[in-house]
């Protein structure tokens, strides 16, 4: 099955060495939650203006500040608590940093402040031609503030790899370093192949090998601890 056009991977390494894939996400999936977030703040807008007309003077002035929060202040707010904005959830979108973390609130603020030379010269005209030449998909705010929008699966983590093979360990190991093999064992599938291989590289006195050969002798020996023999 084809991937889609528009919407690309980006990989990144969190620092504990997990790998994350971010599936980015094309400018109709953004284009529509956008159109739900307007309709949600002219619904809101629209809402408020009946009984705040009845207030006069006040009431227009109080109007004002609501327009102004609800344009501006709204995505930026949600963004930076959530990462998302309605749209964006209704869509399954999540806005993110570049490398995978929250977007804190200079991001938010940067990347939705630009939203006023992305609009030019009309309708977004080049926060699209820019998305369209970004392979992640990244309007001109993104790229000024470091974010990007990513579709937001369901949280999922690997099963642990099933490994038969049992080793004993060729001396015998204290209570912390028994703890540290299995400890390794558990966490060892959820982590990048060069991460495993760093990792196991710490105990290479222990295991006699170096690069995969040494994560596949921690496995068997985690399998010993076990009592898996």
């Amino acid at each position: 099955m084809a991937a889609p056009i528009l919407d690309t991977y980006r990989e990144v390494v969190t620092p504990e060495g997990v790998p994350l894939q971010l599936p980015a996400a094309g400018p109709m999936p953004r284009a529509l939650a956008w159109l739900i977030d307007l309709a949600v703040r002219f619904g809101a807008l629209t809402a408020l203006s009946i009984p705040l007309a009845l207030l006069d003077e006040f009431g227009r002035g109080l109007y004002m500040a609501l327009m102004f929060l609800l344009m501006w202040a709204y995505p930026i707010v949600c963004e930076a608590l959530w990462g998302r904005t309605l749209g964006k959830r209704v869509l399954g979108l999540r806005v993110l940093a570049q490398d995978g973390a929250p977007v804190g609130w200079m991001a938010s603020i940067t990347r939705n402040l630009l939203r006023t030379v992305d609009m030019l010269p009309f309708g977004y005209a080049l926060g699209l031609i820019s998305s369209l030449f970004d392979p992640h998909g990244r309007r001109l705010g993104d790229l000024v503030a470091g974010t990007m929008v990513v579709h937001s699966p369901p949280h999922y983590l690997p099963p642990p790899a099933t490994i038969d093979s049992v080793l004993p360990p060729p001396q015998p190991l204290r209570p912390e370093e028994q703890a540290a093999v299995m400890a390794f064992a558990e966490r060892a599938p959820r982590l990048s192949p060069a991460r495993q291989q760093e990792l196991a590289s710490i105990a290479e006195p222990l295991t006699s090998a170096s690069g995969q050969v040494g994560v596949l002798r921690l496995y068997a020996m985690a399998n010993w601890l076990l009592g898996r023999r």
